[in-house]
């Protein structure tokens, strides 16, 4: 059975967009009028999240059969156990920018690596509900037996650590709950699936 959304962009209209807060972030409240499944239509206000798109890129190294991953605090996790997370190299789209730039910047900042093909894995919303962050999840080789040390940009306040994990580790430490973010778990969840066909 295939699905296809019920409606279409046009289908909603926003009547009135606000700046409820500005910071390092953004938050807009906007009054929407949408069709409803019923046939009729209904008026809603919403905060949205002004997040901006995003970019996230497994490294894997099919040789060793190893994942280069990065440790850094992280401020919505506060409330966790420890908000230093286990993640994949990730950052923020920066205008004029493609998916496989961001990719490349950021696996050099964060991991000090170069990154020779880029391929994406699936582009998606993270939290549809409240933000309009998309993330473009993508995948590159990497030798991982240069991937090593402390890396970010002072500037903007990044500390950030290189961890190298055998395949099979990092997958147990999903199933365990350890790494509990969204972009690593759908990665390393990508990269089980299609493993041996990678590995060489």
């Amino acid at each position: 059975m295939s699905w296809s959304p019920a409606f279409a962009a046009s289908d909603a209209e926003v009547l009135k967009t606000e700046t409820a807060f500005q910071g390092y972030f953004r938050v807009d409240r906007l009054t929407i009028r949408h069709a409803t499944f019923a046939g009729d239509s209904i008026e809603i206000c919403r905060e949205v999240f002004k997040r901006g798109n995003a970019v996230c890129v497994l490294l894997y190294d099919p040789d060793a059969d190893k994942v280069v991953m990065v440790e850094q605090f992280r401020v919505g996790a506060l409330a966790a156990e420890s908000p230093w997370m286990l993640e994949v190299v990730a950052g923020i789209v920066e205008p004029g920018e493609t998916a496989e730039d961001v990719a490349r910047r950021e696996a050099v900042e964060e991991a000090g690596l170069t990154l020779d093909q880029v391929q994406p894995i699936i582009r998606y919303l993270p939290s549809g509900g409240g933000c309009d962050e998309w993330i473009d999840l993508m995948y590159a080789e990497v030798d991982s037996s240069v991937a090593q040390g402390l890396h970010g940009l002072a500037d903007e306040g990044e500390d950030i650590k290189v961890h190298v994990l055998n395949a099979q580790e990092a997958f147990d430490l999903v199933v365990s709950g350890a790494i509990n973010s969204s972009p690593a778990i759908i990665a390393l969840q990508w990269l089980e699936l299609n493993r041996n066909r990678l590995k060489r």
